[in-house]
């Protein structure tokens, strides 16, 4: 005990040494961004050397592109860039500062010209070609004619400081990005490999003990690319960093294919870490200064050595920080996973708030609160009623004051207890009738104007109970659909959870029957709706996922596992890809036979069956009003709109009472509907059942019949009502016989049609549900000698165990893990 306590308060002390060092780098880090970036330190350094920068002996179209970069994209920064740029060219030669001069002039002029203009994209190009162009063409003319070599380098020079500013604009916003850049395009990649490598062309003449500076930085640059994005890379980064190079000195053409090979090298060896990049570059450098004087290889290994040792010396924070917009490197995929889940916290927040918004306007729509409130509001329609009443007959009675005043209660006594009589459709009491005749000087006319006012009572009163009830359904319909879009927002934060221990599991049980993993990705372990995805190498695909892995992980979690989807690779020992789901504890055969009134075509019954997904399965039967085109129409809208509704995750109750209050309010004209639903659970073969105006439906399990009834008016009479729902658990092997009217009352001659169709249905020696239904379909029409009275319909489904094509394959767990 006493032991470990100098080593906690030293490992204590260890981590606050650790956080002042880590804040002590980061301020140092902010402090030289704020002067490079910010200050603009880093683009007037770049614009001394591009100043400076000459290929071809006499091309210089660096300068002018950077100056016009610098004026579309940061012009509050352009006149000091421009001062820079004046400054290299003075250290080069003051005839190629009077040029840069000059055509910084002419830029001016010409960009000032154009200020208005919209496409300023296309503006500068032109602009800094024609000040190159005119530039030149002064110069040469000062001296002599101009001839044509002079020519072709004038235009070429223009051309390319018209491509150059175009590949400027985009490289330098990447120097300093003020927002989240969440890709960075391959070109964009190239064009800054551009500007590094046009800025290194100034250093041109800068040595360091016999070393020439631009090859060490261009070889530097390679090793930190080729280290951080691998072989394509930095070999891209050789060859334009090593093409600029040898076109400001041919002498050192040469330098491309060093660059390039050692970025290739670097790149190749770059699992080797620092060390192995740096062996590239020194084999690379080795390996083409054969090829070159011997007097050359020196000055090149040593070239090689210093840009190893600045390799070394630059911090690893900087390498994660470039990585991130270096496509394929893990810090790329990690920031563009963090920036995946920025966008999917703040959907995910909004849909969390629109869903609060539902359901804020659920209780202001509820009605929750109205049976606290009944006996306030009854009291409050009493004197509402009476007041009408006595408007009518009391304003002008002279003997109002007596009644109204002095004898206030008795006379609001007798008027209250008359007008319950009233209410419930009943004369008024005579003994009340009698005291009130003796209390009132107009007691019949009284009566006659209570009798009067309570028609308007009464439609006032429904009128009220209609609008409370459309709130209360309002009120249903909100919450349901914010308890979707709140499901909705859990769906959307769903991410990979950590389940080392199943991991461990799996990978080691599959690799004792011989299948290597290169990936576990454990989503879900919820009972029922697991959720895993696994990358494998397969020499040859035949099966492995269902055959093999799927049984194993059934084994495993103890649940059936089945594959839900599949990519397979085309070549052998590729990846591929494998989803693995739960599968559903049962599952469901249907089948159904119906036919239209008189053998007609259109049938008004419709039927359908939906998989919702989550394990809950629907099977519907419609019955329009009627028969014929109409019928058909009301029971296909009706199931239209059930199966949209559904399929949305909302309850299946406030569904129901939502396709009611849409075809109730739609259309004035009469459009009754009835519906008969029942909803599977596929998990636990349980099944809820909600009838509207519909017959009852039949359970088969073996010799035994169930019968299933609930009393609902068909959907669009009233606007509300209450949905009785019927639940009832399925067994395997369980046939659900549902059906129209048309069945149920249509066998003729039949006393109890109840316990005919029990007797045919369990006297059927075939449980195929699509037998089943035609059987059932003949039989009804037989008692009728073949005619059909009503369009008739059957539907009928078979629950069984699902068993997979493969059985579990057992494994040793602790032999796995051992």
């Amino acid at each position: 005990m006493m032991e470990s306590i100098p080593r906690v308060e030293s490992r204590g002390f260890g981590v606050e040494k650790k956080g002042q060092k880590g804040k002590w780098r980061k301020g140092i880090y902010f402090k030289l961004k704020s002067i490079l970036l910010e200050q603009g330190w880093l683009f007037y350094f770049g614009g001394f050397l591009l100043g400076r920068a000459v290929i071809l002996s006499a091309v210089s179209p660096f300068a002018i592109a950077f100056v016009a970069s610098m004026w579309f994209v940061y012009r509050e920064k352009s006149f000091k860039s421009m001062l820079a740029v004046l400054a290299g060219a003075l250290t080069y030669s003051m005839t190629h500062a009077i040029f840069i001069g000059v055509a910084m002039l002419v830029f001016i002029f010409l960009a000032a010209l154009g200020k208005q203009m919209k496409n300023q994209q296309v503006v500068l190009p032109l602009a800094v070609f024609a000040s190159t162009t005119l530039s030149r063409m002064f110069l040469y003319s000062l001296r002599d004619t101009i001839t044509s070599y002079e020519w072709l380098l004038l235009v070429v020079e223009g051309v390319l400081g018209a491509v150059l500013v175009l590949i400027f604009m985009q490289s330098i916003p990447l120097l300093s990005p003020k927002r989240y850049k969440p890709v960075l395009k391959n070109e964009e990649i190239v064009c800054m490999i551009i500007l590094i490598a046009s800025v290194l062309t100034g250093m041109i003449g800068w040595q360091i003990y016999g070393a020439s500076a631009e090859q060490i930085f261009s070889r530097y640059f390679v090793l930190i690319f080729a280290y951080i994005g691998g072989a394509a890379i930095g070999s891209t980064v050789g060859v334009v960093a090593g093409l600029i190079l040898s076109l400001a000195n041919v002498a050192n053409l040469y330098q491309m294919s060093l660059l390039a090979f050692s970025g290739l090298l670097g790149g190749l060896l770059k699992e080797g870490k620092k060390i192995g990049t740096s062996i590239g570059l020194l084999v690379g450098t080795g390996l083409i200064s054969i090829y070159g004087d011997a007097v050359t290889l020196i000055p090149s290994l040593l070239e090689s050595s210093i840009a190893i040792l600045l390799f070394f010396l630059t911090p690893a924070s900087w390498f994660s920080r470039i990585s991130r917009y270096i496509p394929g490197t893990e810090e790329y995929t990690h920031e563009q996973e963090q920036y995946l889940q920025k966008v999917r916290n703040v959907t995910a927040r909004r849909v969390g708030q629109f869903s609060e918004v539902f359901h804020a306007l659920s209780k202001s729509f509820s009605v929750s609160q109205a049976a606290t409130t009944d006996e306030q509001e009854a009291k409050r329609e009493t004197d509402y009623f009476l007041s009408q009443v006595t408007e009518k007959t009391c304003q002008s009675c002279f003997m109002k004051d007596r009644c109204w005043q002095k004898e206030f209660d008795q006379t609001y006594t007798y008027m209250e207890e008359m007008k319950e009589d009233i209410t419930s459709g009943q004369e008024p009491n005579r003994k009340v009738m009698r005291e009130f005749e003796n209390h009132c000087v107009k007691s019949r006319k009284v009566v006659e104007a209570m009798k009067e006012e309570m028609t308007f009572y009464e439609a006032n009163r429904r009128l009220r109970q209609q609008v409370l009830e459309s709130k209360r359904l309002v009120a249903d319909q909100l919450q349901g659909v914010s308890e979707v879009m709140d499901d909705f927002a859990k769906e959307i934060l769903k991410e990979r959870q950590h389940h080392d221990l199943q991991e461990t599991q799996i990978i080691h049980a599959l690799k004792h029957i011989g299948i290597e993993l290169e990936k576990v990705d454990i989503y879900q372990l919820e009972k029922g709706n697991v959720d895993i995805e696994i990358t494998a190498s397969f020499y040859e695909y035949r099966g492995e996922g269902a055959k093999l892995i799927a049984p194993v992980l059934s084994d495993i979690l103890n649940e059936m596992i089945i594959v839900k989807e599949e990519e397979i690779s085309p070549f052998p020992n590729g990846y591929s890809h494998l989803a693995f789901g739960s599968a559903k504890e049962y599952t469901i055969q249907t089948g159904a036979a119906n036919a239209a009134k008189g053998g007609g075509l259109v049938s008004g019954d419709s039927f359908t069956t939906i998989e919702l997904g989550a394990g809950k399965f629907a099977m519907a039967i419609s019955d329009g009003m009627g028969n014929g085109n109409r019928a058909r129409e009301e029971s296909m809208e009706t199931l239209r709109l059930l199966q949209q509704i559904l399929q949305t995750g909302i309850p299946e109750k406030v569904a129901i009472k939502s396709i009611n209050s849409i075809l109730s309010l739609r259309t004035t004209d009469e459009m009754f509907a009835t519906l008969d639903l029942a909803m599977m659970d596929l998990h636990d073969a349980s099944v809820r059942f909600l009838k509207i105006g519909s017959t009852p439906s039949f359970i088969k399990r073996g010799e035994k019949m169930i019968k299933i009834e609930a009393s609902n008016l068909p959907m669009g009479i009233i606007q509300e009502f209450d949905v009785d729902i019927v639940s009832e658990q399925m067994n395997a092997e369980d046939l659900l016989i549902m059906m129209s009217d048309g069945i149920f009352e249509g066998p003729r001659h039949v006393e109890n049609i109840d316990l005919w169709l029990k007797r045919k249905i369990r006297e059927m020696a075939t449980d195929d549900p699509q037998e089943v239904a035609d059987l059932l379909l003949e039989e009804v029409i037989r008692t009728r000698s073949g005619e059909i009275k009503d369009d008739m319909t059957v539907l009928v489904a078979k629950i069984a165990k699902n068993q997979p094509e493969w059985a579990a394959v057992p494994v040793y767990r602790k032999k796995a893990l051992s």
